[in-house]
């Protein structure tokens, strides 16, 4: 609808791209409805597939409401262009509940990570008897949730005494997950990767 009201050329449409928004991702508009836009709507602003994702996580965690993508194209317009909206009233509707489940968790977690609330590292710790129970000791005294863990003792990147572990945790925001990796550096773990 972008490329028609403002009389763009449709090569550069993103609507074969895919996306999450799938219910207004439409390759050519409809006579109508384009007529019935170019009368009635001042402008269409674009948001990017992180933006959508954002809205409908938002909306599943504060509202407690389930939205498809593009119903929740709106809220993620308010959120990317809040200058447009300053000081203003505004209403979004909120539509479609058509949202494939493992979509919608695949978005909650994306936005666990883009919030910086799960973190993944790997560390190398010593393979002995209470290795992995110091380290976990000191995950739980600084609030960190521990997710996942993968034990790999194989790894010919180490010696023969050593152990790595690839590490998913669950923290307040992304200061937190510092301030854990400041503790763990401190304490003596040497923290090979971050990644997520």
């Amino acid at each position: 609808m972008y490329n028609a009201l403002y009389d763009l050329d449709h090569s550069d449409n993103q609507a074969d791209s895919i996306t999450i928004a799938e219910g207004i991702a439409v390759k050519t508009t409809g006579k109508l409805t384009a007529q019935i836009i170019r009368h009635n709507v001042d402008g269409i602003l674009i948001v990017a597939e992180p933006e959508i994702e954002q809205a409908i996580a938002l909306l599943l965690s504060v509202e407690k409401t389930v939205v498809e993508g593009a119903g929740a194209a709106g809220l993620a317009a308010i959120l990317a262009h809040p200058q447009v909206f300053e000081g203003k009233r505004v209403a979004t509707p909120l539509t479609g509940g058509n949202i494939d489940l493992r979509i919608l968790s695949s978005v909650a977690l994306r936005e666990l990570i883009r919030s910086g609330r799960l973190q993944r590292f790997e560390v190398a710790i010593s393979d002995q008897p209470g290795a992995l129970s110091e380290l976990a000791q000191l995950l739980a005294a600084q609030g960190a949730n521990v997710v996942d863990v993968a034990h790999d003792r194989l790894s010919l990147a180490l010696n023969a005494k050593r152990a790595a572990l690839d590490i998913v945790i669950e923290t307040e925001d992304r200061d937190h997950g510092s301030r854990i990796f400041a503790a763990m550096e401190r304490e003596g773990f040497t923290i090979q990767a971050k990644t997520l």
